[in-house]
């Protein structure tokens, strides 16, 4: 019930009960405005009375901060000690914080609060999707309910994706891969073009395979078949290097390129009177050049560690690929390959080397492979098992695409192994 001051007039103490309707939301917020502004403390007039004139019983006390009643006594009075109590039929009305008091407040909490980025923190704004399984009984669940049920890629998938990620990193430079052995006929090539293939597959940037074997290496057969390559025309490292000063763009490279989908091949010289010509210096050359162009880079050596180019090859690696058999000879070769290593100033490279067993023949159940395996890994960074695949056993065209899903997923690894070792 409102309070009715006995000296208003009736129309007065109806305006005060009743208060304006408001027509607009313009005029009902510049009148919360104005109450606020006469409820703020800061802003509220200090009115000093007369002690000699007494305020009328019956009147109500006015809003005031402070009351002097004695101009000889110091010090501010309580509202409660100075002023008559309200009437008990007056609601009490808290006092409530002024305007800029509020707009303070509300700017020193924005001010201590941390402020979301979209760029750090991009999970306050965007809700995480749940990555969508493919294949295998959570695939087949996925694709009947229409992407409505979705249990989340299993634990292999997982693995792949893991794989797929470490592959394909952003690398800040140009890398090389030595692929060598000391006894052919045991894999090498086939990984060469079988890793290669694989970058291609998950990397932004097409990788370059380069043929240096001095005992014509067939690098670029492997990954072209035969007949394609002889269709094509032959060019090979040797025309590369006679001509290597007018090559100034990757559009002039490319006259000297072989290209299997996106993996990028130099071949080797054929000619068996010049294939063993290449030395340390020309091949040096060779890589600078690609370095301007690829990231990764994968050297096919041929066997021995010995010829006139290797020196220039292992002083350029970045780290090695080991090619090895299951068989005692080829086993007892790749340890020798690292022993040599080791002793011949690439300590480094044969420590971080990894290991490829290719079971390229199959091998009867006689061979112990547990025992090779054992006899390798202990003296390299990794050692990776490629298992028989007859798209890799008959020496000719190396394609994924009719390869055995495990062989595929060994080269995977490999290709990761090598991106582990750049970065």
């Amino acid at each position: 019930m409102p309070v009715i001051n006995p000296h208003t007039t009736p129309a007065e103490a109806t305006d005060r009960a009743e208060p304006k309707r408001l027509s607009s939301w313009a005029e009902a917020a510049e009148a919360a405005d104005e109450r606020n502004a006469s409820t703020d403390p800061g802003s509220a007039a200090v009115i000093h009375q007369d002690p000699a004139a007494p305020l009328p019983p019956a009147e109500p006390p006015t809003s005031v901060a402070a009351v002097d009643p004695d101009p000889g006594t110091s010090g501010p009075v309580s509202r409660r000690s100075a002023m008559p109590a309200a009437p008990e039929t007056a609601p009490a009305v808290p006092a409530q914080p002024g305007r800029s008091t509020r707009t303070a407040g509300r700017a020193a909490a924005l001010a201590t609060a941390p402020v979301p980025d979209f760029i750090s923190s991009p999970g306050l704004f965007v809700r995480e999707q749940k990555p969508k399984p493919v294949g295998g009984f959570r695939g087949a669940l996925y694709k009947m309910s229409g992407g409505g049920l979705n249990l989340g890629p299993s634990a292999r998938q997982r693995e792949e994706d893991e794989l797929a990620r470490r592959i394909s990193r952003q690398l800040q430079g140009s890398y090389n891969t030595a692929v060598l052995s000391l006894k052919g006929g045991i894999g090498k090539t086939s990984t060469t073009v079988g890793v290669g293939l694989t970058l291609a597959e998950f990397r932004g940037d097409p990788p370059c395979a380069i043929d240096a074997n001095p005992d014509s290496g067939d690098l670029v057969e492997r990954a072209l078949g035969e007949g394609i390559y002889q269709q094509q025309s032959p060019r090979t490292i040797t025309d590369l290097l006679q001509n290597i000063e007018s090559v100034e763009s990757l559009t002039a490279l490319a006259r000297y390129m072989h290209h299997a989908g996106r993996l990028h091949l130099i071949a080797g010289e054929q000619d068996p009177e010049v294939s063993d010509s290449l030395t340390a210096g020309e091949y040096l050359r060779i890589r600078k050049l690609i370095s301007g162009y690829y990231s990764v880079a994968l050297t096919d050596c041929g066997t021995g560690v010995t010829h006139n180019a290797m020196s220039g090859i292992l002083q350029s690696a970045d780290n090695l690929i080991i090619a090895a058999g299951y068989a005692v000879s080829g086993a007892k070769r790749a340890r020798s390959t690292l022993h040599w290593l080791a002793g011949h100033g690439y300590e480094e490279l044969a420590r971080n080397a990894v290991v490829v067993i290719t079971d390229k023949d199959e091998v009867s159940s006689r061979v112990d492979k547990d025992a090779i395996e054992d006899h390798l890994s202990g003296i390299c960074r990794q050692l990776i098992a490629v298992p028989h695949d007859r798209g890799v056993a008959d020496g000719d065209l190396v394609t994924l695409d009719v390869l055995r899903p495990e062989t595929r997923r060994a080269y995977r690894e490999i290709a990761a192994a090598i991106v582990d070792g750049y970065v």
